[in-house]
């Protein structure tokens, strides 16, 4: 289970505003990359938290309100087509700058993986599993991926053939097996395979 060690740390070399940072949707074949920037409130008890893929959809939605009510939260994306034009790694860097923004006064990020965020200009500390091991990133982790698959659920509606409100624009064989018989939608990511041997047809779209 996450817990404080990371936070305390930081605050103990002086930071006053800690924010976990994660990200959503590296994989997919489809939709934005999200992240989620949070910032707990410092005296906070042991917290339900953990990495949003060991939650049930229940959980997570539950968890999502209430860190909703208790925390700052910053969201930033990048879209398919940013992620075209960078790559996907640095695409994640640019929704994670986003989030980290958008939450407002931070002086140390705490940042999931194995890798700094690319072009931050503030002290961080990337830490391997670390919505495992971190409140603050457990909970980036839970807002980023409700968040993701909200708008997943709106891209279903707008492009209804590939099943995203189920396979969250991830490589399954219905979503593969749809790809192959209308194509890539413009809310593909047109680099990843099998996509990229499949530019020759004309992309959906809807209406």
């Amino acid at each position: 289970m996450p817990n404080w060690l990371a936070e305390e740390e930081a605050r103990q070399i002086g930071a006053r505003a800690v924010a976990g940072v994660d990200e959503a949707g590296r994989g997919p074949l489809a939709g934005p990359v999200v992240a989620a920037a949070v910032v707990l409130p410092e005296g906070a008890l042991n917290l339900p938290f953990d990495d949003s893929k060991k939650l049930t959809v229940k959980r997570r939605n539950l968890l999502y309100e209430q860190i909703k009510e208790m925390a700052r939260i910053g969201i930033g994306q990048a879209e398919p087509g940013e992620i075209e034009e960078l790559n996907i790694l640095d695409a994640t860097f640019l929704a994670m700058r986003r989030a980290i923004e958008a939450v407002g006064f931070v002086d140390y990020v705490l940042v999931d993986g194995n890798m700094p965020i690319k072009n931050l200009s503030l002290p961080q500390r990337p830490i391997v599993k670390g919505d495992a091991a971190s409140f603050s990133i457990a909970a980036a982790s839970i807002i980023a991926k409700v968040t993701r698959d909200r708008l997943m659920d709106q891209l279903a509606k707008m492009y209804p053939y590939y099943g995203w409100q189920r396979n969250r624009g991830y490589a399954t064989k219905e979503h593969l097996e749809a790809l192959r018989k209308y194509g890539p939608s413009p809310a593909h990511r047109f680099s990843f395979e099998p996509i990229a041997s499949m530019i020759g047809s004309e992309p959906y779209c809807a209406g």
